[in-house]
């Protein structure tokens, strides 16, 4: 698809409504006609772009506090990320999901559904992340990879303890379908009325440590992490298959580019889960932002990898 115009077609996802309108089932069909992605391999490591944040009301990035409300050019977005044959897939809500797979964005491509959307960003219960997305099995039924659970635990909010509930449930009923469980955890805390993460090693450390302990499987747990001083340390917290995500984006993009190629030579590293840092660039260039990010990433499938065996 082309660049951005400066005067883009108004009408350009107009049929999007007329096909929900009167053809509601298209969406099922095609996800089952769509081409699945070829598999995960140990060391080939995977670039998927998120595009959750509006479902959650985050619709800012930096100091535009819109800049995500425009949904057309979201799509614009997102179908030009993904026509970077490097780009593996990508994680999003029901909506959003379902106009890429009649747009036929996502052949060949992971699928990660959005599953806890209800910790509205502001709201006054906002730790209590009810599952309000996806389900286990809408994701099974159109051949999704797997779920995303956004796990914030907030020491000082009695609903955290609700919070680990639902998320080890939401983990054992995607074991039973053989889906992937993507667990982002955060020890939050309370500041000023907002609900803000700490970033540091230790809090990241152990908010791993919980984490992973969610289900009564983590046979198919995979961790999302953001990516902080001492990434080693906090590498060495796990055994699970692990994506860095990209968070909000604050330093320049050479700097941002730097920490995540780091990180991504760390044992475990499994790739990027990354949004708003190369959806909504500084200058505006999505393609280039995402073959900058691409480049960082590294296969190293051709080797052996010893298994297991029963």
């Amino acid at each position: 698809m082309p660049e951005f115009s400066a005067t883009p077609d108004p009408r350009r996802y107009e049929h999007l409504a007329a096909i929900r309108l009167e053809d509601p089932d298209a969406v099922e069909r095609a996800a089952k006609a769509r081409i699945p992605h070829p598999g995960l391999v140990y060391g080939r490591q995977n670039f998927i772009v998120a595009a959750d944040h509006p479902a959650r009301g985050a619709l800012a990035v930096g100091s535009n506090a819109m800049a995500m409300a425009d949904r057309h050019g979201l799509m614009d977005r997102l179908r030009t990320a993904l026509q970077n044959p490097r780009v593996d897939g990508v994680l999003a809500s029901p909506d959003i999901l379902d106009d890429l797979l009649l747009l036929g964005a996502l052949d060949g491509k992971l699928i990660f559904g959005s599953m806890n959307r209800g910790g509205l960003t502001g709201l006054v219960n906002e730790i209590d992340d009810r599952y309000t997305a996806h389900t286990a099995e809408a994701l099974k039924t159109i051949g999704a990879t797997g779920g995303k659970m956004l796990t914030r635990i907030a020491l000082d909010d009695p609903a955290t303890a609700r919070t680990l509930e639902s998320a080890a449930h939401a983990i054992d009923s995607l074991a039973e379908r053989r889906l992937v469980a993507m667990v982002e955890p955060f020890l939050s805390r309370w500041e000023n009325g907002r609900v803000v993460n700490d970033l540091s090693a230790d809090a990241v450390i152990k908010s791993v440590a919980i984490a992973s302990a969610l289900g009564s499987t983590s046979a198919y747990t995979w961790m999302k992490l953001p990516v902080v001083q001492d990434m080693e340390r906090v590498m060495a917290a796990t055994t699970l298959p692990t994506v860095l995500l990209g968070g909000e984006p604050t330093n320049g993009q050479d700097e941002v580019l730097a920490t995540w190629g780091k990180a991504l030579a760390l044992p475990g590293v499994q790739g990027l889960t990354v949004g708003r840092t190369l959806l909504y660039p500084a200058d505006d260039d999505v393609a280039g932002a995402v073959a900058s990010a691409a480049s960082l990433l590294r296969d190293s499938s051709i080797r052996t990898v010893e298994r297991v065996t029963p």
